[in-house]
């Protein structure tokens, strides 16, 4: 019930309907979105909060909600069109996005109300295609308690910055009196996009109102300065104290753009640009036998990776670009364990920044940033039977091909899981075979599925 297209379902046809039922094991902040031709960057897209059956380990009292968005005047599929366009330069000319909070313009988004003395919790949610918010509350301190849906020790910060999917949980408790207002910074803006008086970045004040009529305090948010505190996700904690996990395989994963046989610059996954196969990845575990556990009978572009059941697995992701990538994993929460410089295509005059680890018990999020010419490794345990993708969150990345899929214990979900008819329906009524290798047929025999294009030249 996870919903990526090609990968655990066939994408619900026009005019048809589906229902996802789920057993919920975890409560905390979440989004939902369109996972086939990108509709996420189109709007198709929503916070999903779920919470606590009993009582929070956090105490407050109220909570507020701020969803953030980027909106773009073209589609994705204009702007992807042009990216993908061999005949056009590359990389192409950047756009610049419009800023939405909880789903209008971020200048005139409704104010958030305090009441002197209470404790709010604030679920921020970053569900952008493209664009990184940061935000600030002058005159007040953040406590990070929760990051991606997994409970933190709390943390003072000043600022919180979010990558694409990445959301955050901080308690903020108000002043004791209402004699003043004050007024929160959130700023839009993406690394690689060069600074433009009023472009870039987009800076969104918006009102913290205990009073009506009340005056404001212009406090300074110090962004940037030596004082300034950013939450980060190496340095947090998991509350419930579980220690890093002991590895049983590590696996090195390196992110990078090439030039391909098709004439076009796409991303990928050590060498490997995802495409999506015919037949749902997740059908293909089911349906095979012992050959689920050779990943060629996915194809070759959904670059599957088996993993067997209960593993830990550590990723060490290099990116030796100089572009972040925000990597989303689905079907698991992983442990942030370590940050350091990549070794590999350094630049000569680059200055390496060292290795930072998690000096205590780790963090636990399910998208993570890799920062430019960095690695960042996280572990998992493989205790979730299922085909799961890992992604670049920056829709026009993954669209490029940055993504893999770990098909995750073959053996248990063909003892185990049962997939339901309406979930084959959606299949049938398309002409999808709902068994098979990737191109929907027995074996080796992918006649059908389209060629991969193949590696040409290292990006300049």
């Amino acid at each position: 019930m996870d919903g990526p297209a090609s990968v655990t379902q066939c994408g619900i046809p026009p005019g048809y309907s589906f229902t996802y039922e789920y057993v919920v094991q975890q409560a905390g902040t979440f989004w939902l979105h369109g996972h086939d031709h990108h509709q996420n960057s189109d709007g198709l897209r929503t916070p999903l909060i779920v919470y606590d059956k009993n009582k929070t380990p956090v105490d407050y009292d109220e909570e507020l909600l701020l969803g953030f968005e980027d909106w773009f005047t073209e589609s994705f599929n204009e702007r992807a069109k042009l990216t993908l366009d061999p005949t056009k330069p590359f990389p192409p000319p950047h756009g610049y996005g419009f800023g939405l909070i909880n789903g209008i313009n971020g200048n005139y988004t409704r104010p958030l109300y305090f009441r002197p003395g209470l404790t709010y919790r604030l679920r921020l949610i970053n569900m952008s295609s493209t664009m990184w918010f940061q935000l600030s509350l002058p005159g007040h301190t953040m406590r990070v308690v929760e990051v991606d849906g997994e409970y933190t020790e709390p943390q003072e910060v000043d600022g919180i910055d979010m990558s694409p999917a990445q959301r955050y949980s901080v308690l903020v408790t108000a002043h004791s009196a209402n004699l003043f207002n004050y007024r929160y910074n959130a700023t839009m803006y993406a690394p690689f996009i060069p600074p433009a008086a009023g472009l870039s970045p987009r800076v969104f004040i918006g009102d913290v109102l205990y009073q009506s009529g009340a005056p404001f305090v212009e406090a300074s948010s110090s962004i940037g300065g030596g004082n300034f505190k950013w939450a980060n996700d190496i340095e947090l904690h998991a509350l419930d104290k579980q220690p890093a996990l002991p590895v049983d395989r590590s696996i090195k994963l390196v992110l990078g753009n090439n030039l391909y046989s098709t004439g076009q610059h796409l991303d990928h996954i050590n060498n490997i640009t995802y495409a999506q196969p015919i037949t749902p990845s997740l059908y293909t575990a089911l349906s095979m036998g012992e050959m689920a556990f050779d990943p060629r009978v996915y194809g070759q572009q959904p670059h599957a990776v088996i993993l067997k059941h209960l593993e830990v697995v550590e990723l060490v992701v290099h990116n030796p670009n100089t572009l972040p990538h925000p990597l989303h994993l689905h079907g698991h929460s992983f442990q942030i364990t370590e940050y350091g410089p990549t070794d590999i295509n350094v630049p000569a005059n680059h200055t390496a920044l060292p290795v930072v680890k998690n000096t205590g018990v780790p963090a636990r999020r399910d998208t993570f940033v890799v920062p430019p010419y960095r690695y960042t490794k996280i572990r998992f345990r493989a205790d979730n039977p299922g085909s799961w993708p890992l992604h670049c969150h920056m829709d026009i990345h993954f669209v490029l091909g940055m993504a893999l899929t770990f098909i995750e214990a073959p053996d248990v979900l063909q003892r185990t899981l049962k997939i339901p008819e309406a979930m084959l329906d959606l299949c049938r009524v398309q002409g999808i075979k709902t068994w098979g290798n990737a191109a929907g047929n027995e074996g080796l025999n992918f006649t059908g599925l389209p060629p991969a294009p193949l590696f040409v030249a290292s990006s300049p």
